[in-house]
């Protein structure tokens, strides 16, 4: 009976150790985390390792396979700082994308250089035009001056006795003047802005003409084998 009892006894401590081993294995499939730490201690565990957050882990097949490797984590200022890095990437392909689209715009807008000059030159006739109607405008003003001189010759020696409607019209027919030739002065910078914006744009045109330059192969020389004249 005693014999019995410690045999029994033996057999639930073995089942005991087994259950408990069971307990501790990771599950099939499950992953094992290794990593050393800080202090050059090597830990395992089923869960990534709280002690190395900041250091490189590796996750284990339960066959002992590294499946994958876990960067460190990073600090609240860490995260921030890559989340604006990758924005700033982010936004400079599509900023190169968006570039891509504009010189794809522009070459089929100006598939040569004769395209170009024309609406150059448009763009200056627009402005020539508008100066001089501005200047015909002066002309006009100036030789409505000429008749209130004429009206002022009656007050020549003494000014101050001239009604104060012609005085006004003197004041602002030389406003007048004045102002339109500031307006012309104006459409001269007009003109250098553009021929600035089309010779910026020629610049870039003669690079992107070059790059789309189809290729043109060399015409085949020479019968072709085994052709033979007729003529006789």
């Amino acid at each position: 009976m005693k014999q019995w009892a410690a045999s029994a006894g033996g057999v639930a401590l073995w089942a005991g150790l087994t259950a408990c081993a069971f307990a501790q294995a990771p599950a099939a499939g499950q992953g094992i985390y290794t990593c050393v730490d800080k202090h050059g201690r090597r830990i395992t565990a089923d869960r990534p390792i709280q002690e190395c957050l900041d250091r490189e882990q590796r996750e284990l097949s339960p066959s002992g396979i590294t499946r994958r490797q876990i960067g460190p984590s990073l600090s609240d200022t860490e995260r921030a700082a890559l989340e604006a890095q990758q924005r700033k990437e982010a936004e400079e392909r599509v900023r190169a994308i968006e570039e891509k689209r504009r010189e794809r715009a522009l070459v089929a807008r100006y598939p040569d250089k004769a395209t170009h000059d024309i609406e150059r030159n448009a763009a200056l006739l627009i402005v020539d035009e508008v100066t001089a109607t501005a200047e015909k405008r002066i002309v006009e003003l100036r030789e409505q001056r000429k008749k209130l001189d004429v009206e002022m010759e009656f007050y020549k020696k003494d000014p101050n006795k001239a009604p104060m409607s012609l005085r006004r019209k003197i004041g602002e027919n030389e406003d007048g003047v004045a102002e339109l030739q500031r307006f012309i002065a104006g459409q001269e910078q007009e003109k250098r802005k553009v021929h600035q914006k089309f010779d910026t744009e020629l610049a870039k045109l003669k690079v992107l003409w070059e790059i789309h330059k189809p290729v043109v192969l060399p015409a085949a020389s020479g019968a072709q084998p085994g052709a033979a004249s007729t003529a006789r």
